[in-house]
């Protein structure tokens, strides 16, 4: 490990062998449109929110003279850009659709150049959020060589509503 300057934060670096795990988070948003249509209230309703995505991902902070990404788990700019181009890119302005609510889907198939997600859940936060997960773990896992790890999505339906995937609820 090269030497750090033992002020402030450095001090620890300047005593320690390893550098420290850590997590980051990065919110994303986007709207979408859903029903639930079992449920008993007006969720059984066509309707739409504005998601929220927290990726939270943990990893050894890089020690890398001279990098760009030194002293970072992993640039946000790069965790922003891996999920808007495989979940928030799909799903923004987009109506998700559970499989067997047939008359919805249907209804949505015959709509011209209607971007339409058809999922094989029903698009509840809990399934959007364990969807999520499955679909970036891969992508962040290992990426920097610093054991990168998707820990966590959150996925907001509300501001107060939210759900989270993690590695352990989904094993």
């Amino acid at each position: 490990m090269r030497a750090r300057p033992a002020t402030g934060l450095s001090d620890h670096f300047a005593t320690n062998t390893a550098l420290p795990t850590m997590r980051i988070t990065r919110r994303l948003e986007f709207d979408a449109g859903h029903r639930i249509p079992n449920h008993l209230s007006q969720c059984r309703h066509l309707h739409g929110h504005r998601y929220a995505l927290e990726v939270t991902l943990g990893g050894s902070v890089i020690d890398a003279a001279g990098r760009p990404d030194d002293g970072m788990v992993m640039d946000f700019s790069e965790v922003k850009a891996i999920a808007k181009q495989h979940v928030v890119d799909a799903w923004d302005h987009a109506f998700l659709v559970w499989r067997g609510d047939e008359a919805i889907a249907s209804f949505l198939a015959g709509l011209p150049d209607h971007k339409t997600v058809v999922l094989d859940a029903v698009p509840t936060a809990e399934n959007l959020a364990r969807i999520a997960f499955s679909i970036l773990d891969p992508l962040y896992r290992d990426s920097y060589g610093n054991h990168l790890h998707l820990e966590r999505i959150r996925l907001y339906e509300t501001p107060n509503c939210w759900a989270d995937a993690t590695r352990e609820d989904l094993a």
